[in-house]
């Protein structure tokens, strides 16, 4: 009895343990998991680290088990040559995994070449707000046909907003009146889409206790962005972000040009320049613009040393704002030109830097005792600029501002004497027919 009894309890234990995992296989009590959808979010023009980025992202939502991919994006045009964009436009029609385009959120634009992902992703969609257009003529993408239809002559030289697009046929797959707002919406616009036998899941309807029918998402959301060096560099490469670096570097160099050793303004500014030229070389730029911002820097640095702004400081402004208004190529349907904002700090702080700043340094960084010029006194030069009661004067190659320590004034071309050292500014007296100093007269007797 007791035997029986121990393999009757057992036969139990064995029946509730191997139940749930038959019940398991046949699928009866426990729903399979619904595959996660991947997002990429991609802001700023389409460069070789965007590129980059989407390219990895179609690979790695095809190992990982994404069932579709949404490219959540927001550009004004692309830096890379149409060569590159025909190659991504062809890796995003061929994708293993559908793929979805969003121009989000509200406001967002999709400019140029990269528009025309619109006419390879498996469904596209908008958010109020936004445009898409300036498509230019269709790349050569072996296999892929390039086509917008209806829209084409619309979008191909203009923009159109969310009404236009969607009445024109610009979307893969029909949205909503009032567009796709979020990225929760486009998911649920994936729902259904079937390609090569496989219907997307990604929400389910329920009925709440009102009797509303709602949709939920039930399909796991994968937020993807630029790992954070590649990010840095997509940023370092704006417009804005390229001109503002330039025009730090350049003046923090000639500061330290004028300052004893090297410090802390002469790396930072080592480095914003290095930055700013990975920048001008991923950007279409403007060469003869660019030289310009260098020449301007140039022409600041010959006031500089004198310490006080004059026709080359003004030489430097007019060269800085060109230069400026004209560093970057235009892109279809978006000028690259930093805005007016960015323009105004840049160079309003250029000229508040050389005509106030930078003398002023300069000057104190001078006036130390470390910099050691006491040579100078008793020292023969010529007058350069006549010195009323200032001037320059030419003391062993190299000009200076001086000013006479007397009342007596000197003409240019006339021989002067250093006779004392203020900052940069050198006390001079003329040679012959100085001004008599009576007080002096009075110590002698």
């Amino acid at each position: 009895m007791r035997t029986l009894a121990i393999a009757l309890i057992g036969g139990a234990a064995l029946l509730g343990l191997t139940a749930p995992a038959d019940a398991a296989e046949d699928g009866s009590d426990t729903a399979p998991a619904v595959a996660p959808v991947d997002v990429l979010q991609v802001s700023g023009l389409f460069d070789d680290i965007v590129v980059n980025a989407v390219s990895e992202q179609l690979d790695r939502a095809a190992t990982d088990g994404a069932q579709a991919l949404i490219l959540q994006v927001n550009s004004r045009g692309a830096v890379v040559s149409d060569e590159v964009m025909a190659d991504l436009l062809g890796q995003v029609a061929a994708a293993e995994v559908p793929v979805a385009v969003w121009v989000g959120p509200s406001g967002a634009r999709l400019y140029g070449t990269p528009a025309q992902l619109l006419a390879v992703a498996d469904v596209t969609g908008m958010a109020p707000g936004s445009r898409v257009g300036y498509t230019g003529q269709p790349l050569d993408v072996p296999g892929v046909e390039i086509d917008f239809g209806a829209a084409a002559p619309f979008i191909t030289t203009d923009s159109v907003g969310l009404s236009d697009a969607r009445d024109l046929g610009v979307f893969r797959q029909r949205i909503s009146d009032e567009g796709i707002a979020t990225i929760v919406n486009m998911v649920d616009a994936l729902d259904g889409y079937e390609e090569g036998g496989v219907v997307l899941d990604t929400t389910t309807e329920t009925v709440t206790d009102s009797g509303t029918v709602q949709r939920d998402t039930i399909a796991v959301v994968r937020f993807f962005k630029l790992p954070l060096l590649e990010q840095l560099f997509h940023t370092v490469w704006s417009p804005a972000v390229t001109y503002l670096l330039l025009l730090a570097g350049l003046a923090l160099l000639v500061f330290e040009f004028f300052t004893a050793g090297v410090g802390v303004a002469g790396v930072v500014g080592a480095g914003s320049l290095i930055l700013a030229t990975t920048g001008l070389a991923a950007l279409p730029t403007r060469p003869w613009a660019a030289a310009l911002v260098v020449l301007a820097m140039l022409a600041f640095a010959i006031d500089v040393q004198v310490g006080v702004p004059r026709l080359w400081t003004g030489v430097g402004v007019v060269l800085t704002i060109v230069g400026s208004m004209f560093l970057f190529e235009p892109l279809p349907g978006s000028s690259l030109r930093p805005s007016w904002i960015t323009l105004v700090a840049g160079i309003g702080g250029i000229m508040l830097t050389f005509i106030v700043g930078m003398p002023s340094m300069v000057r104190t960084r001078f006036a130390t005792p470390t910099i050691g010029r006491d040579w100078m006194i008793g020292e023969l030069g010529s007058v350069v600029e006549r010195v009323d009661p200032d001037g320059l004067v030419e003391v062993r190659g190299a000009t200076w501002r001086a000013r006479t320590n007397r009342a007596t004034p000197v003409d240019a071309g006339e021989q002067i004497k250093v006779v004392a050292i203020d900052g940069v500014t050198l006390e001079v007296e003329p040679l012959e027919g100085a001004a008599k100093d009576y007080r002096e007269l009075r110590q002698r007797s």
